[in-house]
């Protein structure tokens, strides 16, 4: 019943119940996406292990969420059920045989799986803002505050790393404005409070070093097999919109990432997302656009990506015009909305003269579906009444035993476990202002400021009375045109010592240029991708 080069999904039926013929997927479209919808308990889950046991089989890696736990059974072997036994004698499935899959679970808290980070700057402030759920202008401040970091030379690793410069931001938002457009204050509070939301939801986990390698999640065996990499996401459920947000991310790491490929005789890697709708739901039209860009032309770049949902609707129709792989489990048609993705769902598919497409959609079994893959040259295939295959590995959850074990002996054990908290933009500006502070001392001593001069200078707004970061000040000045004040004894008759602003020390060289055309920059501009990431 296997054919070279195909995936068995199952075996389709006759209007009599006898077996038409074995349905497959032909692994050279394998990077033409995919959908698998249906209801809850109709069997979506059995059906993302079948697919992703016949990946790895074929030498695919795979990726996959794992929302409930029961998807870690595919590391363990099967046991020979009578209701899987009965299954693959109903499709004629000589062939099935129960076995393991090569697996590495991940996990963003560290717990079910390896830990799987990015930092701030890899993130992006395109995504970042979707995850902080921002608005227009504070996206924009997001946008300025990665520009600012980008030509000073500060890395942003971490919250803590961002926090950091937005709290100058804030101190300091007339200045920024004159030269990257208006920056309110309000928007950068906004913008604090909500890194303590996100901290506060555990976001702080995901984001530092050692980041993920995207290599370690498309490694295969000795024996030729894909390793399936498997997300625990029951607990990372609890935040959708990180969840949502952190899937994007990797999709994008892959798109920026990968080289193309063109149209290869089978995927580099297979992407399941599962809960698709939580990507999709309340997500501004900017991001649904990058969306759409990103699942287009990812194609060219070995990788399929395949969407996990109950609603067809829930998936935008210009995502949805992407997906040439589609598995309809059954939908229930209650309520009008359901009625309109029951008929919606149908329409999508290449019509079966022998049955109803629209009626069969609500009459489907436990672990039955609609099946239509690309073939040919391409075309979709007629839509079939499919009875899909039983998987070879374990159905259910591993035991905490079985995961701690396979855990410990992958092959990634040890790289992840471990923070690093290397020098980075906090560090860097907390240990200038210090060295900063420590110059200023004997200053102090050689010049004494009067009460009454001091009194007027704060009162005029001076460099010299406002408040400032020690070690950050004259830099912005510069780059605008404005005099530096000048020191006792050179005509300005006060002391008008200046410290620099924390913006104004990472951005010297690069006002000095605009002063003086000196080549002498240390800002350098980083080149950021479809989605706002760091190109690495």
């Amino acid at each position: 019943m296997l054919e070279a080069g195909k995936l068995l999904v199952g075996g389709s039926r006759n209007p009599d119940e006898t077996l038409k013929k074995p349905e497959y997927l032909d692994l050279k479209f394998g990077n033409r996406h995919g959908l698998v919808t249906g209801a809850t308990g109709t069997g979506k889950t059995v059906t993302l292990q079948v697919l992703a046991e016949g990946f790895s089989a074929a030498g695919v890696p795979v990726l996959c969420s794992d929302i409930k736990g029961d998807l870690s059974g595919i590391a363990a072997v099967g046991e020979p059920k009578d209701f899987l036994l009965k299954r693959a004698e109903a499709i004629q499935f000589a062939e099935y045989d129960n076995a393991a899959f090569p697996t590495i679970f991940w996990d963003l808290y560290g717990e079910k799986g390896h830990r799987v980070r990015s930092t701030v700057a890899e993130m992006g402030p395109l995504l970042l803002a979707r995850l902080m759920d921002a608005t227009d202008a504070q996206e924009g401040v997001l946008n300025i505050a990665f520009k600012i970091a980008d030509e000073g030379g500060l890395p942003l690793l971490d919250l803590k790393d961002l926090q950091a410069l937005l709290n100058y931001m804030g101190e300091h938002a007339s200045e920024i404005s004159s030269r990257f457009g208006f920056v309110s204050k309000a928007s950068v509070g906004s913008l604090q409070r909500g890194l303590l939301v996100l901290e506060q939801q555990g976001a702080e986990h995901f984001f530092g070093e050692p980041a993920l390698k995207i290599t370690d999640i498309m490694r295969t065996t000795t024996d030729g097999r894909g390793m399936v990499s498997i997300l625990a996401a029951d607990r990372l459920m609890m935040n959708p919109r990180l969840y949502a947000t952190f899937l994007l991310w990797l999709l994008s790491e892959l798109f920026e990432e990968l080289p193309e490929v063109g149209d290869p005789e089978k995927p580099r890697l297979v992407f399941f997302f599962d809960e698709a709708h939580l990507l999709f739901s309340e997500a501004p039209k900017v991001l649904l656009e990058r969306v759409e860009q990103v699942v287009r032309l990812i194609r060219s770049k070995g990788v399929g990506v395949y969407f996990i949902t109950q609603n067809p609707l829930d998936v935008p129709e210009t995502v949805l015009a992407q997906l040439g792989n589609r598995v309809q489990h059954a939908l229930r048609a209650y309520t009008p909305r359901e009625q309109k993705a029951v008929k919606t769902a149908a329409e999508t598919f290449r019509a079966n003269p022998q049955f109803k497409t629209e009626e069969a959609i609500t009459l489907l079994g436990t672990g039955e579906a609609l099946v239509s893959t690309l073939e040919g040259k391409g075309a979709p295939s007629m839509v079939e009444r499919t009875l899909i295959r039983p998987p070879s590995g374990r159905i259910g959850p591993l035991t905490d035993d079985e995961r701690r074990r396979l855990i410990a002996a992958s092959p990634v054990a040890g790289q992840y476990d471990t923070d690093i908290d290397r020098e980075s933009a906090f560090e860097i500006l907390m240990a200038r202002a210090e060295k900063a502070a420590q110059a200023e001392i004997p200053k102090r001593a050689e010049v004494e400021v009067p009460a009454d001069e001091q009194k007027a200078s704060e009162k005029s707004g001076s460099a010299a009375g406002r408040w400032t970061l020690p070690g950050f000040g004259d830099a912005v000045d510069q780059a605008l045109g404005k005099a530096p004040p000048k020191k006792r004894g050179e005509g300005a008759g006060r002391s008008g010592y200046q410290r620099e602003t924390v913006i104004e020390a990472a951005m010297k060289s690069a006002a000095r240029s605009v002063a003086s055309s000196v080549a002498n920059q240390i800002g350098r501009a980083l080149v950021r991708g479809i989605l706002g990431s760091l190109k690495r």
